[in-house]
């Protein structure tokens, strides 16, 4: 296959495959596959609820159609998949949406054709999970009659500078000639570069240890700041005083969410067990970021005691559910932590979220949430995500929310230390 014979499907249409398939579409006609009858209606009229395509970036992809239709693939002769891989309630990869992506493809692919991966996955996962799906539903032979390449996503949900075009993509397949084919197709819409990997393995063991990395640094940010919030000391003053120092990384203590840093270490972890091998730092940054959300929450209900506030029954406003600030993102989300916990302490909790859908919320985690907080109403006043709009209202209005007494604790150190009364 020359790559000017490459007629190219995307399976998957979420914040990863619809920037992906937009950008291509500029170029080359594409076929837009997703299982959501409404998510494609919706791109139909050229409205995205992740935010991450404007309805100008739709219109300009004038190249790209948008289906449910297994039968529309069948056109097709490369696919792209860019589905979920979450983890499970024990914290183990959950497959089933590559699985499943797998079988459609399956059911259409053809001597020839390419699939490639983008979705984050332990090493060996394409060629030891996804290929014998492709056989098995094919009835094709891989590396004989169709070809696979794993170029993994690199997207920020919500940045507007560093988007698909503008990070260097990593890339690569499964014989010499399809990982140059490969890396030639996303070449066609990265303006910056890629790199061409040595294998499909190296090439997912780059993606996962990408997040991991970002999620030990954090966890030792997040341990820090347990110290020197025992000790009285200012978190953020210590990290503005090192980073004086030019090689000093810029982390900052908080809860660790989203579809990429919470989930990719388990991934890496689950496969490092699998080959006999129990991984100790990684797991124990894992553990100590996943426990942020409780620590939080005594934070907060020791501040409210000092204070002597009721805890039982007291009523508090959660500002911000979406895992990231200015993104409607709400994948693993830790802020559910804070009000799962709260809960447990018996307190009333409203959460406030502009950048949400009360629907939404309702559906990922059976939160609802209010329109808009009343003044004076709260005992307490967690603000856990840095929306612009919470940036926007400043101290004073986000404490005449809560009561005279109130505790406001500023999560995400959106103001100034002296107008907070707890910080991490």
């Amino acid at each position: 296959m020359q790559l000017q014979d490459i007629k190219l499907a995307i399976i998957g249409l979420g914040y990863v495959g619809l920037p992906l398939a937009a950008e291509f579409g500029r170029k080359r006609p594409v076929t837009g596959f997703d299982i959501n009858q409404q998510r494609i209606d919706e791109l139909k009229n050229g409205n995205d609820f992740t935010l991450e395509v404007t309805q100008e970036e739709l219109a300009a992809a004038k190249h790209l159609t948008f289906t449910t239709n297994i039968d529309d693939l069948r056109t097709c002769n490369c696919y792209i998949i860019t589905v979920p891989t979450p983890i499970d309630d024990h914290k183990r990869p959950d497959l089933m949406p590559l699985i499943k992506a797998s079988e459609t493809v399956g059911k259409v692919l053809r001597k020839g054709d390419i699939v490639i991966y983008e979705s984050t996955v332990y090493p060996g996962c394409t060629e030891e999970d996804c290929v014998p799906v492709l056989e098995r539903v094919s009835g094709l032979k891989f590396n004989r009659d169709f070809y696979c390449g794993y170029s993994p996503e690199r997207i920020n949900p919500g940045d507007k500078e560093h988007r698909v075009t503008t990070i260097k993509k990593v890339t690569s397949g499964s014989t010499p000639e399809i990982a140059d084919l490969v890396d030639s197709l996303y070449n066609e819409i990265i303006t910056v570069g890629t790199h061409k990997a040595e294998s499909i393995k190296v090439a997912e063991a780059a993606k996962v240890i990408e997040n991991t990395q970002r999620d030990l640094n954090i966890a030792l940010i997040n341990e820090l700041a347990l110290i020197f919030n025992k000790m009285n000391i200012d978190t953020e003053a210590v990290l503005k005083a090192a980073g004086s120092k030019w090689n000093f990384l810029p982390f900052r203590p908080g809860l660790v969410g989203g579809h990429c840093i919470g989930v990719d270490p388990y991934y890496l972890t689950h496969k490092a067990q699998a080959i006999g091998y129990h991984p100790e730092i990684i797991l124990a940054g894992r553990r100590l970021n996943d426990s942020m959300g409780a620590y939080v929450v005594a934070q907060l209900v020791k501040a409210m005691t000092k204070k002597r506030l009721q805890v039982d029954g007291a009523k508090v406003l959660v500002m911000g559910l979406t895992f990231k600030e200015n993104c409607p993102d709400l994948r693993n989300t830790r802020v559910v932590d804070i009000v799962t916990e709260l809960k447990d302490y018996n307190c009333v909790v409203d959460v406030y979220d502009p950048w949400l859908s009360s629907e939404e919320a309702q559906h990922e985690y059976s939160i609802k949430l209010i329109e808009a907080p009343e003044s004076g109403n709260y005992d307490a006043i967690i603000l856990a995500v840095a929306h612009r709009q919470f940036k926007d209202m400043g101290a004073s209005s986000i404490r005449a929310l809560g009561k005279p007494n109130a505790v406001l604790y500023d999560l995400k150190y959106v103001l100034n230390p002296q107008e907070s009364d707890l910080r991490l």
